[in-house]
């Protein structure tokens, strides 16, 4: 088969910048990254990993990646995974691996017994909605996304 799926490796740092890079710029949100690959080094592969990232392989070429984390659900009782960004490169789109990803993470929720699989889409990105739907999202049109950075969150820190 064509498509591997694997965890993330120390040596993918500079390669899920890369990614990151890529989405970016397909969402005209390049200028807004500084994320280094030391960055991810340090946060996917330290003592105490807190995000994590699945790297697709298609023909043992970098294909895509999932950028995810643990949340918790007080509603639910129970942790639930985040998917951060998840990004295929235009040239192995329509291949299904977005959609492998994407079902991978889904039976870690399954195997570990969380109780929610969540994202985050920009409202004018009509493929990635129509993919999110085609498997079995549903939107929370009454929640809207807030968000404390930069100066505000220096100026929220000191009270």
């Amino acid at each position: 088969m064509p498509l591997a799926l694997r965890p993330a490796r120390p040596d993918d740092a500079a390669l899920i910048l890369s990614f990151v890079r890529e989405l970016a710029e397909y969402e005209k949100l390049l200028h807004e990254v500084e994320a280094t690959a030391e960055d991810f080094a340090r946060d996917l592969f330290g003592p105490q990993p807190r995000v994590f990232c699945d790297i697709a392989e298609w023909d043992g070429a970098p294909a895509g990646f999932a950028l995810w984390y643990y949340t918790f659900s007080t509603f639910r009782g129970r942790q639930g995974i985040f998917l951060e960004d998840i990004f295929v490169r235009p040239q192995f789109r329509g291949r299904g691996i977005a959609r492998a990803l994407m079902r991978r993470l889904a039976r870690r929720c399954v195997d570990e017994a969380l109780g929610r699989f969540e994202w985050n889409v920009l409202d004018w990105n009509a493929p990635a909605i129509r993919f999110y739907r085609s498997v079995g999202a549903v939107p929370l049109d009454a929640w809207t996304m807030q968000r404390v950075s930069g100066e505000a969150l220096e100026k929220l820190a000191e009270g």
